[in-house]
């Protein structure tokens, strides 16, 4: 019998967001997505990540509005989201209250799959989310966020299938945000999570390394239902692997594949002027598509990288970028070997960039490692570094054992309160609690366009 792989496209939100920092505008989307409904894709990646807070800050869109949207013109194909567990869009931890209440609002506004990942792979902090993915119809996808350490072996990632098969998982994703699952590794995961459970199985990689293709057809080979695609025009680099190309080999081999590649030529043709534009404004650096095997070594995301030579540009220390590269895996071996992945990423890099730039190390360090070393984003994969608590919190070193959000109270009447006189929807209130100080002005210009214009004495002399 041929086996079926289902194709879920990223163009409307990974691929775009990992080429050109998720800028695309909905106007340059709606062309082509009946195309995009009609093309037979397994699903439609179109929502969560950063579209969320990109869409406020940077386009003056409200993301729920470009949701609508999508969903008004794809009726057929299903529509899936990516939601950082208990942090939701955001970096912290919200209450169950608002973990509800969102994961509502996007259902009754177009979402289907709700891809749920915890940046330590802490089950307890996936828990409200399934229960509230399930509560209103959606369909669970639990991921693992993987990454290599000593402690992450395959036995490991097998206990963390189990348990979110156990927790009520509708399916399971391999999630490979820095491009660092080898085919020989996926093969081997894939076969074993194809031993414990018969959900459907998605893989998610990027070509940042130069070995994604390779790795789809493994993970294929082994049993794998789903992959991660992005129409040509934006994939390659640090997005995912072309759509096309995948889609070509694959049929070639016997595999059984519904998409209709001549829809594709048609979003295809239209993306790539889209992409022509953000060439000519600047956007689209062409470093993006740079082939980096180091990535294999030093496992830093692209994006990660990105984040890095920004703090050193500004601090005028381009010169100790190597140091910081070598800090980096250092730093995560003492705090536990988190994977690299939002918000961890930024907060592992960043105390690396402290380490090298105040030539000591953790003597500046930030609230949020602080915070994360008490066990207020999770249990880490592997206990901290004992000295490193010490030298951090001194005496202080109260540990929470709990799952955090368990520690915190209600929000959202709060939130209604505070937004009475502007809000119109509970989507404008749930904007506010995830992104307050960015959604506040965003709202009161939407209620009043005039209301952040400086009024004037005039003096009128006849």
């Amino acid at each position: 019998m041929t086996k079926s792989v289902g194709i879920v496209d990223t163009i409307l939100r990974d691929a775009h967001q990992s080429l050109i920092a998720t800028r695309m505008t909905t106007e340059q989307m709606i062309p082509v997505l009946e195309n995009l409904d009609n093309a037979g894709y397994h699903a439609l990646e179109v929502w969560g990540g950063a579209t969320f807070d990109a869409c406020i800050r940077y386009l003056n869109e409200d993301p729920w509005e470009r949701l609508r949207t999508i969903r008004k013109h794809v009726k057929h194909t299903k529509l899936q989201m990516l939601l950082r567990g208990q942090n939701l869009l955001g970096y912290k931890h919200y209450p169950d209250d608002i973990v509800d209440a969102f994961i509502q609002k996007s259902i009754e506004n177009g979402i289907d799959i709700v891809r749920c990942f915890d940046a330590l792979n802490d089950i307890r902090n996936l828990k409200q989310a399934v229960k509230s993915v399930k509560k209103y119809g959606g369909h669970a996808q639990l991921a693992i966020c993987y990454t290599i350490s000593d402690v992450h072996t395959d036995a490991y990632y097998f206990d963390l299938v189990k348990e979110m098969v156990e927790l009520g998982a509708d399916s399971i994703a391999i999630k490979d945000m820095a491009g660092i699952l080898t085919p020989h590794r996926a093969e081997s995961i894939v076969k074993g999570i194809k031993k414990i459970t018969t959900i459907p199985l998605e893989v998610h990689t990027h070509a940042t390394s130069g070995i994604s293709e390779m790795t789809y057809l493994k993970a294929i080979e082994a049993g794998a239902d789903i992959i991660d695609t992005a129409v040509s025009a934006f994939s390659g680099g640090t997005s995912q692997p072309a759509t096309e190309s995948m889609i070509l080999a694959l049929r070639e081999m016997g595999y059984d594949i519904a998409v209709d590649l001549d829809e594709v030529q048609i979003i295809r043709d239209h993306f790539l002027k889209v992409k022509e534009t953000f060439v000519e404004s600047g956007d689209l650096n062409i470093q993006v598509y740079a082939i980096d095997p180091n990535t294999l070594i030093t496992q830093v995301p692209g994006g990660m990288i990105s984040n890095l030579l920004s703090q050193l540009k500004e601090a005028k220390q381009l010169d100790k970028f190597q140091d910081v590269l070598n800090e980096v895996p250092r730093v995560r071996k003492e705090l536990g070997y988190p994977p690299l992945v939002t918000p961890l990423s930024q907060m592992v890099g960043t105390q690396a960039v402290m380490n090298i730039l105040s030539n000591a190390r953790y003597k500046l360090v930030p609230n949020e490692i602080k915070e994360y070393m008490r066990g207020y984003y999770g249990k880490p994969p592997a206990p901290i570094d004992e000295n490193i608590i010490h030298q951090v919190l001194g005496d202080d070193q109260e540990i929470i054992s709990v799952r955090p959000a368990d520690l915190l109270q209600p929000e959202l009447e709060q939130c209604k309160e505070t937004l009475k006189e502007i809000a119109t929807s509970l989507e404008d209130v749930l904007s506010y609690a995830l992104f307050p100080q960015l959604v506040l002005p965003y709202l009161k210009k939407k209620h009043d366009p005039f209301y952040d214009v400086i009024v004037q004495d005039v003096t009128v002399i006849l």
